[in-house]
């Protein structure tokens, strides 16, 4: 079982930019496919981005493709979120998820972070 903690969440203003970081702890990162998840309140919860084991392979959301660049570090365990050009309806609590497969399906995930807030003002 791996843990994962989220960090980096935060108000900030539209067309500012946030980086999140989640890190793993219990299991090394590499063996794991990692991404990044969002929900707002009263929605569902909404697939943002992913990444391989060895990061050479990404996708992205519509929603937040060519603004947002998911990335990774094994040597430290880590996952990154780079967000940027962001916009009022980013807002929301962002969740990585690691899991053993290339899916943007939030129930082929097996293990979840307990989320950072991210706020966007008008």
């Amino acid at each position: 079982q791996v843990q994962l903690v989220e960090s980096g969440g935060g108000l900030v203003q539209a067309g500012g930019s946030l980086r999140l970081s989640c890190t793993a702890s219990g299991r090394t990162l590499s063996m794991y496919y990692m991404g990044w998840f969002r929900q707002a309140p009263g929605k569902e919860r909404e697939f943002v981005a992913l990444i391989n084991r060895n990061g050479d392979n990404t996708s992205s959301g519509n929603s937040v493709l060519g603004r947002f660049t998911i990335s990774r570090d094994n040597a430290k365990n880590t996952v990154y979120l780079q967000m940027n050009n962001l916009m009022p309806e980013d807002t929301g609590v962002y969740y990585c998820a690691a899991g053993f497969r290339f899916t943007a399906r939030d129930n082929e995930f097996d293990y979840w972070g307990q989320g950072t807030q991210v706020t966007v003002s008008s």
